[in-house]
């Protein structure tokens, strides 16, 4: 039952982050939950750095966040590498 509330959460938490860095339009609900999940896992490696826990296998807006605070990161870093191969 865990996994699935993590795929729902992640891939809430990937697309409000896809409409956060404007990429929503090239991004599906795959690449959304996908993105939503290994933000989760980055946003918990940051969080956990200040003293901040939030899972995103048990509900909570705190982990809400942290998903979506990692996801934003990891979708940050994603443009900052696709601007590096067109120029």
């Amino acid at each position: 039952m865990g996994w699935i509330v993590a795929l729902i959460v992640g891939g809430l938490a990937g697309w409000l982050a896809s409409k956060v860095m404007n990429r929503d339009a090239s991004m599906g609900i795959f690449w959304n939950i996908v993105v939503g999940c290994v933000g989760s896992v980055v946003g918990n490696a940051i969080a956990n750095n200040f003293g901040i826990a939030g899972s995103v296998q048990e509900f909570s807006i705190v982990g809400l966040l942290v998903a979506f605070g990692g996801a934003v990161v990891l979708l940050a870093i994603v443009n900052l590498i696709q601007r590096g191969k067109v120029r």
